[in-house]
């Protein structure tokens, strides 16, 4: 595994330059372990939804390792900050945002791939850029001056679509005069159908929700710009990893394995197992959305990484001048050492333990 050999306090004065509040110190790597002699590993989830750690869990993937919840966050750029300052032991974000913060000092390693998009069927999870039935909206060009609704600004949604207006002929001039606005993501189709923005980004369950009501018409996707492809992974410190090789494998194998249990899984049986979960941990969440929950949106066998998936990002990064040529390279930033469907711990096309996939009866 390629590792940045930066110190912990440059990376830290680094962050301070990306947070807008002071960051509180590092934690530290020690080790918690819980009374039956696992260790603890620190997490944020996702309001009224089931990570995969959290599903691998609930199935009993895990050997050496067990979770702590410390509460949800929304924004990949502020998890994978937590991780980096030592607040979690693991995060997760678009691969683009961990490019730039890793550039930027942070010594962190993505471990798995957790979500991203694996086609453009009505069974598949994609990302869709849409505009009210009615709107004018139909070209790249149409989109100078008015105003799209993303969750967060730095993140996947923000390349995707500067990728989109780049590759329909804008120039950087151009491309700076559409407005992103930053929507949460369960507003977003309200605020679309209000007019408070043009253009709306909708993905997973929430826009499943929003289509079955109608009245919306996709601008672009992006399985329309890149095809399947992985988007975001899980990261852990270079120096927790170093430090604690084993609970690292061990999360990573059983994170995988809960992600290809999803793969091959009949979604109704995916989808009673997220209700279950959620009613189950008593966090008077909505299980509404898991509901319309339609694949893990991962297009690879368990979570592994290709290096392609860094690179067209680390490549618009570049040329829009937000990273320099050559100051980070796509393996640096990721391994699949620890994940069994790349090691040779399982065949790449099996199960979740290993055997050949059964036919859905």
């Amino acid at each position: 595994m390629l590792r940045r050999r930066v110190s912990v306090g440059a990376a830290l004065a680094a962050l301070l330059a990306l947070v807008s509040t002071a960051c509180a110190g590092p934690a530290g790597d020690t080790e918690q372990v819980d009374p039956a002699g696992k260790t603890v590993l620190r997490y944020e989830g996702t309001a009224s939804a089931v990570t995969f750690p959290e599903l691998a869990e609930d199935l009993g993937y895990f050997d050496t390792v067990t979770l702590e919840w410390l509460g949800d966050n929304t924004s990949g750029p502020s998890s994978i900050q937590n991780t980096a300052t030592g607040e979690t032991d693991f995060g997760s974000a678009f691969y683009g945002a961990i490019a730039k913060l890793v550039d930027a000092g942070a010594p962190l390693t993505t471990v798995i791939a957790n979500y991203g998009s694996d086609g453009d069927t009505e069974e598949d999870s994609f990302n869709g850029y849409y505009v009210l039935d009615g709107s004018p909206l139909r070209s790249a060009r149409d989109l100078i001056g008015r105003k799209i609704g993303i969750n967060t600004l730095g993140a996947y949604h923000e390349y995707v679509i500067k990728e989109w207006l780049f590759r329909a002929g804008l120039t950087d001039e151009e491309i700076a005069q559409v407005e992103l606005v930053v929507v949460p993501p369960l507003n977003t189709e309200q605020s679309l159908r209000q007019g408070q923005i043009d253009v709306g980004n909708l993905g997973g369950v929430v826009k499943d929700a929003a289509l079955t009501r109608g009245g919306l018409r996709p601008l672009f996707t992006d399985v329309d710009l890149t095809g399947p492809l992985g988007i975001g992974g899980f990261v852990f410190r270079d120096e927790f990893v170093a430090e604690h090789p084993d609970a690292v494998a061990d999360f990573v194998q059983g994170t995988a394995r809960a992600l290809r249990w999803a793969q091959v899984t009949p979604r109704q049986e995916v989808i009673d197992r997220f209700v279950a979960i959620i009613e189950g941990r008593g966090r008077s969440e909505s299980t509404d959305f898991v509901r319309q929950w339609k694949s893990t949106g991962v297009p690879t066998p368990g979570g592994v990484i290709a290096a392609e998936e860094f690179a067209i990002w680390i490549d618009q990064s570049v040329r829009l001048g937000s990273l320099q040529p050559g100051a980070v390279e796509p393996e640096e930033l990721f391994t699949n050492e620890f994940n069994p469907y790349a090691n040779g711990t399982y065949p790449p096309d099996s199960g979740p333990d290993g055997q050949p996939v059964r036919a859905a009866g």
